[in-house]
């Protein structure tokens, strides 16, 4: 198995995600696709554990791909009909250069298992570890970008909804923006033309990442689609209903006068940037000072820290939320996090100090608020990872057991 490919040869949907495969038949079939590769899920499992070998392959593999790139995360049942994981998994875009791909990369993987993330894959009845494919390709600059839905989504109209913003296609996702609204008719007929109230525009900021810039006064309120921009965009509908077939969700962009299409997924049924923290540690030290851990072999400490990946919280940031399902364990590395309980501060927690195990073995909701107070460097186990490996493993087992008596006789005094 090749696990990073060209976006035209992604077409194995276990392997590299239904984001990427979506990219790979457009590409194949000629749609305007800006160049890309694919990750396969267990290639973006390595990255995010940081093995060097992992890393190399992917800087071999977008060689061709010059200038800042997004990172796109394709989980493989992340965009069906029945479930849109909207909003639970990252894009990265304006990621500088391919030396940036391997910190994306990792991040991405944390968003597919972040508490959110895993709590809504339970919601909607998906209970099995999410395979996380990625998508890098090159990025665009667009004058203009948004979406279209091939069938009208509110009432069900056989007519293209049109809605379109300045910049980056960032401001309508996100819904930052009033975005322009147009309805056309499968033939071409333009049905509606909608002014929104577009006041910002994210654009892409040299050093990486992207900047909402306020948008002239004189476009704030002006179309930024004309007729035969939208005739181009009823074209590209339909040749995405031809290779995917109908009621389709597109997200698309203009740029330098051409049309793109970004991506391409099923119509959903109704029903920051990180603190520059020091180089990480491997987390074997780190594991070793875990009492959880305590008495495990040589061996079995290095077994588990490999099985660790690198998370950073900028200062601030909140970590887990009381009351909201589990996605995984952490151990810090460096740093100081607060905890607090009905919004009462309770402890500080340091190197060293780990937290999340009581709501992984009981898959009850998180206890605790765990807010950064500075820079947090953590490493973390997700819920697929934690649970096997404390069935397997009595020591740990026994271990957890101690810890969780100590805490009970504590909060009986």
């Amino acid at each position: 198995m090749t696990r990073v490919v060209p976006l035209e040869q992604a077409g194995e949907e276990k392997l590299y995600g239904a984001k990427a495969v979506g990219l790979g038949d457009a590409a194949r079939a000629g749609l305007p696709v800006p160049p890309g590769v694919a990750l396969a899920g267990d290639l973006t499992d390595a990255v995010a554990a940081g093995k060097p070998d992992a890393i190399e392959q992917v800087l071999e593999a977008t060689r061709t791909l010059t200038g800042p790139l997004a990172v796109r995360s394709s989980v493989v049942d992340e965009d069906g009909a029945a479930a849109s994981f909207a909003g639970q998994h990252l894009t990265l875009l304006n990621v500088p250069s391919r030396d940036d791909i391997a910190a994306a990369v990792r991040q991405i993987w944390w968003s597919a298992n972040s508490d959110s993330a895993i709590t809504y894959r339970q919601r909607v009845g998906l209970f099995d570890r999410p395979s996380v494919g990625v998508v890098v390709q090159a990025l665009l600059d667009p004058d203009v970008a948004g979406v279209m839905f091939t069938k009208n989504p509110i009432n069900g109209s056989d007519e293209r909804l049109i809605e379109a913003s300045w910049g980056l296609g960032e401001a309508v996702v996100a819904a930052r923006v009033i975005p322009d609204h147009f309805r056309v008719q499968r033939d071409g007929k333009v049905l509606e033309r909608t002014a929104g109230l577009k006041k910002i525009a994210i654009r892409s900021v040299a050093n990486g990442g992207t900047v909402e810039k306020d948008v002239d006064a004189a476009l704030v309120e002006a179309l930024c689609l004309d007729d035969d921009q939208l005739r181009v965009l009823n074209d590209l509908a339909l040749r995405c209903e031809h290779v995917y077939g109908p009621d389709r969700d597109i997200e698309w962009a203009y740029a330098d006068g051409k049309l793109f299409l970004l991506q391409c997924r099923a119509m959903t049924q109704p029903s920051a940037s990180r603190p520059k923290l020091a180089p990480s540690e491997r987390p074997a030290e780190v594991v070793e000072a875990v009492p959880l851990f305590a008495g495990l072999s040589e061996d079995d400490v290095a077994q588990i820290a490999g099985m660790f990946k690198e998370r950073r919280f900028a200062a601030g940031e909140t970590i887990t939320k009381e009351g909201v399902g589990a996605a995984a364990f952490y151990v810090i590395e460096s740093g100081e996090a607060s905890v607090s309980v009905r919004g009462k501060s309770v402890r500080t927690l340091s190197r060293g100090d780990y937290f999340g195990e009581v709501a992984l073995i009981d898959e009850g909701a998180r206890s605790a608020t765990v807010t950064a107070t500075t820079d947090l460097l953590c490493h973390g186990l997700s819920y697929w990872e934690f649970r096997p490996l404390v069935q397997t493993n009595s020591t740990i087992g026994w271990n957890l057991l101690k810890t969780l008596a100590r805490r009970l006789r504590s909060a009986e005094e």
